[in-house]
């Protein structure tokens, strides 16, 4: 069991696009989460980490094991990177996954949930798994292997915690093919 406190702040969201109801990391246990941390006017966001994001929505999207949430953490050209202007931004770029605005700070240019999360900057990639603590935490350009095999191994490990029955062939650490497959 997951200690409360090792778990992954809530998000402190003002606006949501791309999603009918607001999304809150309480109820997305049981699954594993990607944050995709970005500004629209980020060099590093454009070129890579938002594509990356979305296609990993867009890989996953119906999958009830992964979700892959977009935060618009502005903590520099306030006036430039309002609402509007990301609402224009997520059109033009075509962007599907569910994207979250996160709460300006009091008194500080860094927003709340980029605060709570400790980001050095964007983009930044945070994977939280499914009893809901972080697993990694990724500043800059992440991989799109590595972090392939990050979400694997997560799906893998929670399969294997899960146990396997020997209805399914799998026992004793190996797995048969099916008679129906032969």
């Amino acid at each position: 069991m997951t200690d409360k406190t090792d778990l992954a702040p809530e998000f402190a969201i003002t606006r949501w696009f791309n999603t009918p109801a607001p999304l809150k990391l309480e109820n997305l246990r049981g699954r594993i989460v990607i944050l995709h941390a970005f500004q629209m006017l980020c060099p590093g966001c454009v070129a890579h980490g938002t594509p990356q994001a979305e296609k990993l929505h867009r890989l996953l999207h119906g999958n009830d094991d992964v979700a892959v949430i977009g935060l618009h953490t502005v903590f520099e050209h306030h006036e430039a990177m309002t609402p509007v202007s990301l609402e224009a931004f997520i059109h033009e770029y075509r962007l599907t996954m569910p994207i979250g605005v996160d709460q300006a700070g009091d008194g500080t240019p860094i927003p709340i949930t980029m605060q709570r999360y400790g980001m050095r900057g964007t983009p930044t990639t945070i994977i939280i798994d499914r009893t809901g603590r972080i697993r990694h935490h990724g500043f800059g350009q992440d991989d799109d292997l590595a972090l392939g095999l990050r979400i694997g191994a997560l799906l893998a490990e929670s399969n294997m915690k899960a146990g396997s029955s020997p209805d399914d062939g799998c026992a004793s650490g190996a797995c048969t093919i099916p008679e129906a497959a032969n």
